[in-house]
């Protein structure tokens, strides 16, 4: 691990850090949100209604993070999210962060657009994984990612169900930001302060879309931009038949990800999904929906302890993720702080950021008196704002 790697000593340090290694253009792409950006701040600003409540004098000299997500034991309980086109931010792309995640004993999570093929990253890294899917247009193309998850041996799928159409990111326009980037004259000037990645960018295989290379849309749209390809592919007319479909085709553990309410989880409760992930996108769809924090108790109080409940945004630090099982959380659920770690090292980087999250996790349970996942309970919380539900489950 690299000195400056070793000097990151927080998700901040590492952000910080990716902001000089990227070009601004991508680096927007990562860190903005939609409109206003009310949600991407409030996402991780909402811990800050919660406070922890140590227990003292109690036997913390061993601490067991291990917990069971999504059918598969993990040695602790944040998962990987699924983020599209890795290699962005890293020529070692969604490979280094698979190996990371298996390193590390969590469930990793690939894109449907990924920049590496399913298969190539099951047959690379042995950890548990999960595949995130989409409902696109081609609905033969659906079953036939399905059944390619199946026979690659992934362990679990997760639909997307918040991305009918693309947010409204002003700032990635602004900037010129394009799917693929574009050396326009401005794109340029950006990416020549950034040599390396331009380097890795220039001398590497193109990006694209590989699990979907190969389906008779996208060799019939070969031509065209991959923005303008994508704003084709997602199913506009997305209702709960298509999840349902899925979940039966499937049959096995699944995920819907995108839910903001206790109705829609209840109805993903009925058509058979095993866990609710609950996301407003990063920040990236619709502006000044709730923090995923915000809503975790009131939709663990609706569906039960059958369930498996994420929390999908804003955790960035180790009470993050303390809060959130005490909330009602099986597990959270991380994209842009292992993408700093990527942008600044690659798997190293990957690692370092799993690594700081991991300790702080460790660390503030010894602090709050929890020895394991088990002693995590809302006893421990404290409001300090009336808009959190009582905790009555």
């Amino acid at each position: 691990m690299s000195n400056r790697l070793e000097a990151c000593l927080n998700i901040s340090d590492l952000r910080k850090y990716a902001k000089t290694k990227l070009p601004r253009p991508i680096y927007t792409f990562l860190e903005n949100g939609s409109d206003d950006e009310y949600s991407v701040d409030n996402n991780s600003r909402a811990f800050d209604q919660l406070q922890l409540k140590p227990r003292v004098l109690r036997d913390v000299s061993s601490i067991d993070t291990r917990t069971t997500i999504m059918g598969q034991k993990v040695d602790w309980p944040v998962i990987l999210a699924p983020t599209g086109q890795s290699r962005m931010f890293h020529h070692e792309g969604e490979l280094a962060v698979a190996r990371a995640a298996h390193d590390s004993g969590m469930l990793y999570s690939l894109s449907t657009f990924s920049t590496l093929d399913l298969e190539t990253v099951a047959q690379e890294t042995p950890g548990p994984k999960m595949f995130q899917i989409y409902v696109l247009t081609d609905h033969g193309l659906n079953d036939a990612i399905i059944e390619r998850c199946r026979a690659a041996g992934y362990d679990a799928l997760c639909l997307t169900v918040d991305t009918m159409v693309g947010g409204n990111r002003e700032q990635v326009i602004r900037s010129g930001m394009t799917l693929p980037p574009k050396l326009t004259p401005m794109m340029a000037m950006q990416f020549a302060a950034r040599p390396v990645w331009l380097w890795h960018y220039l001398t590497k295989a193109p990006w694209s879309l590989a699990n979907l290379s190969s389906s008779p849309s996208m060799q019939k749209d070969k031509g065209s931009s991959l923005a303008k390809y994508l704003s084709g592919l997602m199913e506009h007319k997305l209702t709960w038949d298509h999840a349902a479909h899925m979940i039966k085709k499937w049959n096995g553990p699944f995920a819907v990800k995108g839910i903001h309410s206790v109705e829609d989880a209840k109805h993903a409760v009925d058509i058979g999904a095993t866990c609710i992930m609950i996301s407003n996108h990063g920040g990236r769809q619709l502006d000044t929906t709730p923090a995923p924090i915000e809503l975790v108790a009131e939709i663990r109080a609706a569906v039960g302890d059958k369930i498996d409940v994420i929390v999908d945004g804003g955790i960035r630090r180790g009470t993050h993720v303390i809060k959130a099982l005490a909330m009602g959380a099986t597990a959270c659920s991380i994209g842009r702080p292992y993408l700093y770690g990527l942008a600044c090292g690659g798997q190293a980087g990957v690692a370092r950021a799993l690594q700081l999250l991991r300790a702080e996790i460790v660390r503030d349970m010894t602090l709050v008196g929890c020895g394991s996942l088990r002693d995590i309970s809302p006893d421990i919380l404290r409001r300090t704002r009336e808009n959190f539900p009582q905790l009555d489950y």
